[in-house]
């Protein structure tokens, strides 16, 4: 069983605010991002994720960043079963209080 690491929005708003950039990936649907992405996210809806692993790198952390934070810990499990380094964000979008675009 893999055991995944979340971040909590205030830490992610933190580290934004202090220049530490995370690698963040939204695997929220395209009409969920419409109503705003944290702005130095990435796009990746979930059932895109599998296809997708060659834009990950595993030298390199991610946050994943759903609605709720339910499918991006599941992102979050299935970039572990495949070497990668990802943290959820808890609570995800419902809980983010920072800046949109």
């Amino acid at each position: 069983m893999y055991e995944v690491q979340e971040i909590t929005a205030m830490e992610l708003e933190k580290m934004l605010n202090q220049n530490d950039q995370p690698l963040i990936i939204d695997v929220r649907e395209n009409e969920e991002v419409t109503q705003g992405i944290i702005p130095s996210a990435k796009h990746i809806p979930l059932q895109q994720i599998p296809d997708s692993l060659d834009n990950f790198r595993k030298d390199e952390e991610y946050i994943i960043v759903c609605r709720a934070g339910i499918r991006s810990m599941n992102a979050c499990l299935f970039l572990a079963q495949h070497g990668f380094t990802a943290t959820n964000l808890a609570g995800g979008m419902l809980d983010w209080s920072g800046e949109v675009i």
